[in-house]
């Protein structure tokens, strides 16, 4: 019998993952896949996090088990500010900052709070699947600016700034999902004086800036706002231990001006009425033993050697059929097919053709929330090792 009560409305401005979706094909017996969006399982630092655990419970039991504050577990926030300001986020304090359970819930929390119905909000063009899809459901309009490997173009970005006057702007400066692009100093710095000259709030999201190959990139835009007169008051950071910690542990923050903070505060009482304390206090046992520079050294390097593995593979394997910039941190290769040779150049008709030869990864179209680029697409090559990785663009080129 189907159910007879109707959804909210809202609901009809979403629609499911595409990324979920192609998840149920993944089950073929040894299918390799570069669809996934998560870190390595075997990269966790599992003695680390069981010495954390054990040190929370010896010695503060009662505050990791008991209820908390909506806005976090203090040691917790304390630790994090500290994390905050030694990546040069100067002035960075515990009050000025929320524990969130998880980055995608100060997401959420900046729909409940900034976005009415048709609202408008800039986003990157592709930008983070679930974020779209976050925005939408609480009646945002969202308008595309265009992304190159240098990030958001910033000359774009203020004309639709000006054109559509949105209530905020979501970018996600350093090493986005899916672009893999990194905001150059530049632009950066432009970003932020746009926020001041159109009086309009920037969102950055930044769960991928400690995974660099190289040099670290550019200071964030919080660390940056100290250059730029007023910026601050028109800034939000949200940052994640997921992509560098564990995603299990579910452990988020978000920098905001304390007006925002208090309502955000108010709808996550709401929702959870405060992140798991345990995963809080374990985080903060975490932080303070002093171990995440060696496992962000760890992860670093073996992220590197399987980025420059799958760009040397794709170039030897797919040659002009494909283009893309070499990533220089987080967990992606964005890529174009461009049909050269007469191959295929639309990422939907590839993926189906790849799952027949036993590899996956994700189209690109779903990652824009206008005007898509059929030809795009996704692949990550976080939980997949060398030899696999050149294993999986064999098979790729096969089916290209």
């Amino acid at each position: 019998m189907p159910f007879a009560t109707p959804f909210a409305d809202r609901l009809n401005n979403v629609e499911t993952s595409a990324i979920r979706e192609l998840f149920k094909l993944l089950g073929k017996p040894g299918i390799i896949s570069f669809a996934g969006g998560f870190p390595d399982s075997a990269l966790f630092d599992v003695d680390g996090i069981r010495e954390a655990v054990n040190t929370a419970l010896s010695e503060e039991a009662g505050g990791a088990l008991q209820y908390g504050a909506t806005e976090g577990y203090q040691p917790l926030r304390e630790q994090l500010a500290a994390f905050m300001v030694s990546k040069g986020n100067q002035g960075v304090s515990p009050n000025d900052l929320i524990v969130t359970t998880g980055s995608q819930q100060a997401l959420d929390l900046l729909g409940k709070t900034l976005v009415s119905p048709g609202d408008k909000v800039i986003v990157e063009g592709p930008t983070f699947l679930a974020t779209i899809q976050c925005f939408r459901l609480y009646g945002a309009e969202l308008v595309t600016a265009p992304v190159d490997g240098d990030g958001v173009q910033t000359d774009a970005l203020e004309r639709l700034i000006v054109e559509h006057k949105p209530k905020f702007i979501y970018l996600i400066p350093t090493f986005g999902n899916p672009s893999g692009a990194m905001l150059s100093l530049e632009r950066r710095k432009r970003v932020l004086e746009l926020a001041v000259q159109h009086k309009v709030l920037i969102v950055e999201d930044d769960p991928y800036g400690d995974l660099y190959f190289g040099d670290a990139p550019p200071p964030s835009l919080l660390a940056l706002s100290a250059q730029v007169p007023g910026s601050r008051d028109h800034l939000v950071h949200c940052g994640s231990l997921s992509k560098v910690l564990s995603p299990g542990l579910r452990v988020g923050w978000m920098v905001a001006p304390s007006e925002l903070l208090a309502k955000a505060t108010m709808c996550k009482q709401f929702s959870d009425a405060h992140t798991s304390t345990f995963a809080q206090a374990t985080a903060a046992q975490y932080l303070k033993a002093g171990r995440m520079p060696d496992t962000l050294a760890k992860v670093r390097a073996v992220y590197a050697e399987r980025a420059a593995a799958m760009g040397d593979a794709l170039r030897s394997g797919l040659g002009e059929a494909i283009e893309f910039v070499q990533p220089q941190g987080g967990l992606f290769v964005w890529a174009r097919l461009t049909g050269a040779g007469g191959k295929v150049a639309d990422g939907g008709e590839l993926a189906k053709r790849a799952i027949g030869q036993g590899v996956a990864f994700v189209p690109g179209a779903p990652f824009y929330a206008s005007r898509p680029d059929h030809a795009t697409l996704r692949l990550s090559f976080a939980t997949v090792d060398v030899d696999r990785i050149r294993e999986g663009v064999a098979r790729l080129a096969k089916a290209i």
